[in-house]
């Protein structure tokens, strides 16, 4: 598989060499979502993350005292997802779609096994997750977050 030209141009790839970005297609499938659709929900085992090329998607939290909490929303060129490379590989909060999203896969699971043994292709990915993971939490904490996401 390559990635299609669109997905190829989303800023999370820009950077990774052709060898990298062969390998991240081969663990690579395009995803569709309908609105109001959960693409995953806290406390899952988090094993994949997405690209988003097209649509939004809100991340929630629910809390005894005020039950479902807005965190974030999240657009075209940003990146949904980065339970998948921290320990205990669980989602933190819920992804839900608010209109129809496409999207690209990755199998987050297979990555980091690589990355284990590819360190080069590892510190790309931990330094990407990281800013993504970086960005995610001051989005929580109310300050406002760079988009798309900046490497």
């Amino acid at each position: 598989m390559t990635l299609d030209p669109i997905a190829a141009n989303h800023p999370f790839l820009k950077g990774f060499t052709a060898e990298q970005l062969e390998f991240l297609a081969a663990n690579a499938l395009p995803a569709h979502f309908q609105s109001d659709e959960v693409i995953f929900r806290e406390g899952e085992m988090a094993n994949r993350f997405y690209l988003i090329i097209k649509g939004a998607v809100v991340l929630e939290t629910y809390t005894k005292d005020r039950g479902s909490a807005l965190i974030g929303k999240l657009g075209a060129g940003e990146v949904l997802g980065w339970s998948w490379l921290f320990p205990p590989y669980y989602w933190r909060m819920d992804a839900r779609t608010v209109e129809p999203t496409d999207a690209i896969f990755f199998y987050g699971t297979r990555l980091r096994q690589e990355a284990e043994q590819n360190h080069d292709l590892g510190y790309e990915l931990m330094r990407r997750v990281a800013a993504v993971a970086i960005q995610s939490l001051q989005a929580a904490r109310g300050f406002p977050r760079e988009r798309p996401l900046a490497l």
